[in-house]
């Protein structure tokens, strides 16, 4: 049968594995989030020295 344990029962515990939680955020601590507009796609841009002529290092 599992063991019941009280709400200052688990706080103990709680306390036990995390330590001292921080204080919890209030309403006005909040930032509204502003939906952007997604990145648009781009060709893959690296640079290929072969295109120029390069052969590389050697």
């Amino acid at each position: 049968m599992a063991e019941r344990f009280t709400d200052e029962e688990f706080a103990f515990l709680r306390f036990v594995r995390f330590g001292e939680l921080p204080p919890r955020v209030l309403p006005a601590d909040l930032v509204e989030l502003k939906e952007t507009d997604p990145a648009p796609d781009y060709p893959n841009l690296a640079f290929d020295a072969t295109e120029w002529g390069g052969g590389g290092y050697g």
